[in-house]
């Protein structure tokens, strides 16, 4: 008789300054895994991975009470602020060699954490990735409501193919693990990366709750950094606007120099600096967007052709668990019983 090993599971736990915020989740996280482990879902050795993003309060002190108190709590420690999609990057990497399905969520647990044992079920039914994705975003602003489906419809129409409402909360398999990293990209963009490995994928359904401590670490400036790192990552489209406006432009200065050739020839003469200064203006302008624009794609190229490293972890528990374990995978291997 053949018998199916269970998987076992890590949660990936970015955090920025999420000191108010984490006793509340990691209860409720700790409770979810441990009734994944007594149902036989999960292996007992399964790991929640919280990943201090260099924050400035005590989110560190708070991770390391946390894993003194339960051994299902580890964590990974910055030496510097990251970003969030460096911190699940990090995560992702660390958890890679230990664990069979791994989930991403955000600290502040305002993506519904109690589909996480249907998540594990989904992989257990075939599926390698699956997105927990947002059908009521009635606790966002109306701002952030509106400027996140402007966003998804901007990128489609570049040819970016997103999971529309969906973030950074989802599963994944150890095969679909390792195919994200094989991506080396020194700013990644996981939404827009995963989408494109092509596993069986599925679609959970939830309704985003209110954040129940802290505030959010998504003002607009980070949420246009992330708009514009998504559209430079995966598209060609800015310079090719580029050399479309600037054929235009081209085609109405040889229009308006036909014009004052035919004024010549007639003999009416065209007075006025307004008109030549707005122009240059103008011109100018473009220029200068357009070399921003180029700029950013050079720039992006230098910054990887560097080869740095794209995170240093200062402190790892989460790793010496495993240390004098046999690490190799057991994704569903068949035992003799």
């Amino acid at each position: 008789m053949m018998t199916k090993k269970l998987p076992r599971l890590t949660i990936v736990v970015p955090c920025y300054n999420e000191e108010a915020v984490l006793p509340s989740s990691a209860k409720t996280l700790g409770g979810i895994l441990t009734k994944l482990i007594a149902g036989q879902q999960v292996t007992t050795d399964s790991k929640i991975l919280f990943v201090d993003d260099g924050s400035h309060d005590q989110t560190w002190e708070t991770i390391q009470t946390l894993q003194a108190q339960n051994a299902l709590f580890t964590g990974l420690k910055f030496s510097r602020n990251y970003g969030q999609e460096v911190a699940l990057m990090a995560g992702l990497r660390t958890a890679a060699p230990y664990s069979d399905l791994t989930i991403t969520i955000d600290a502040d647990l305002q993506d519904n954490p109690y589909l996480i044992p249907t998540m594990v079920q989904q992989a257990a039914d075939g599926f390698d990735i699956v997105y927990g994705v947002r059908n009521d975003r009635s606790s966002d602003t109306w701002f952030k409501r509106n400027t996140a489906q402007r966003f998804y419809w901007l990128m489609n129409k570049i040819g970016v193919h997103l999971i529309p409402n969906h973030a950074d909360y989802r599963m994944m398999t150890r095969c679909a693990l390792t195919a994200l990293l094989r991506y080396h990209e020194t700013d990644p963009f996981i939404r827009g990366i995963v989408p494109q490995l092509g596993f069986p994928s599925t679609k959970l359904y939830y309704k985003r709750r209110p954040r129940t401590a802290g505030v959010s670490k998504y003002p607009l400036s980070k949420m246009l950094k992330l708009a514009l790192n998504g559209i430079f990552s995966f598209s060609l489209v800015p310079i090719r606007a580029i050399m479309g406006v600037g054929s235009l432009v081209c085609l109405a200065a040889l229009v308006a120099f036909g014009w004052l050739g035919i004024d010549a020839l007639r003999g009416i003469t065209t007075a006025g600096i307004g008109p030549i200064m707005a122009s240059l203006w103008l011109l100018g302008g473009l220029q200068l967007m357009a070399l921003g624009i180029i700029g950013e794609y050079v720039g992006r190229t230098f910054a990887q052709s560097k080869h740095r490293p794209a995170f240093i972890i200062e402190t790892d528990t989460y790793s010496n668990e495993f240390v004098q374990k046999n690490t190799e995978g057991t994704r569903f291997q068949h035992q003799p019983s």
